[in-house]
């Protein structure tokens, strides 16, 4: 028998593992059991999501998240490749989300084709998301004097990122992915700071300008030419309940934001109220109820119930 520099047993010996490894099982698979359908599963990776993101990265932006010596002869060859491996590392992982969030239409024989499907529409709505991105990149320059260039935008600025991931991740969720969709988002949390919901329903030339604790619920709606600063919250007031007690999910319970909107830093805007176009909220409001059109809310005239 083995014995340590301390005189006990070394190994499993010392720490009784046989008896914490036997009871540690009886909770997984009895009286604590959390698998779904008290299955083992075949759960999404977190790692293989940020190869993807990274892929995905450099096949919208390639010079700028791909390889920057990239040439006009080998920039296609480059994304075809990249986005070719990509895509089929995406449909295991919609796969394997789908295994929890599939209805009906969508069964266990069925799900890999459905992942197949939920990917080749992804695929196809990259151009048009490159362009949503183009558009939040080009409100980042507009809107801050402190950028001196796009390149410094697309590679310095945390809301670029959390933006670029939000829209990815907003697209499979909108395909019917939407275990995946959240994790991308969790990602995006953990890199910048900021939180987005992949639900949340936003337009073009989006800016979150320095972003750290941003936060935007599921059912919130962004107009177009919207931005916000550090520390907003688009969030709920309440959480409705049924007759059991159980919360409702899925009801729109975030604000819509429309066009032209500013809202400054630390502002808190809760429930399902409007701010109306061209409207700029200001520093740390506190607010709950709609306003209409044009105006201009300080915290000093900011109202809660």
């Amino acid at each position: 028998m083995a014995i340590d520099s301390y005189g006990a047993d070394s190994g499993a010996g010392r720490w009784d593992l046989d008896e914490v490894v036997r009871q540690l099982r009886v909770s997984r698979e009895a009286t604590h059991n959390i698998r779904h359908q008290r299955r083992v599963r075949e759960l999404p990776s977190r790692a293989a999501l940020e190869q993807i993101l990274n892929g995905l990265s450099a096949v919208l932006f390639p010079t700028h998240y791909g390889r920057p010596n990239l040439t006009d002869e080998s920039i296609d060859y480059f994304v075809g490749d990249t986005l070719n491996t990509t895509l089929d590392l995406l449909a295991d992982q919609v796969r394997r989300g789908l295994i929890f969030t599939a209805g009906p239409e969508c069964n266990e024989d069925e799900q890999g084709r459905c992942a197949v499907q939920v990917t080749r529409e992804f695929a196809a709505s990259l151009p048009s998301i490159r362009a949503l991105i183009v558009s939040d990149v080009h409100a980042a320059y507009a809107g801050d004097p402190a950028a001196t260039s796009i390149a410094e935008i697309m590679l310095c600025y945390p809301g670029t990122i959390a933006i670029l991931y939000y829209r990815l991740a907003h697209s499979l969720h909108r395909l019917g992915s939407p275990f995946i969709a959240r994790m991308i988002s969790d990602i995006a949390h953990s890199l910048t700071g900021i939180d987005i919901h992949p639900a949340a329903q936003i337009g073009a030339s989006f800016f979150i300008d320095h972003g750290t604790g941003v936060v935007i619920g599921e059912t919130a709606i962004i107009g177009q030419r919207v931005r916000l600063y550090q520390h907003v919250t688009l969030g709920a007031k309440r959480f409705p309940s049924d007759d059991s007690g159980n919360l409702i999910k899925g009801t729109p319970r975030h604000p819509i934001v429309e066009d032209d909107v500013v809202i400054y830093a630390g502002a808190t805007v809760l429930g399902r109220i409007t701010i109306g176009a061209g409207s700029t909220i200001g520093g740390n409001v506190w607010l709950t109820q709609s306003v209409p059109a044009n105006s201009n809310v300080s915290q000093a005239q900011s109202r809660s119930d």
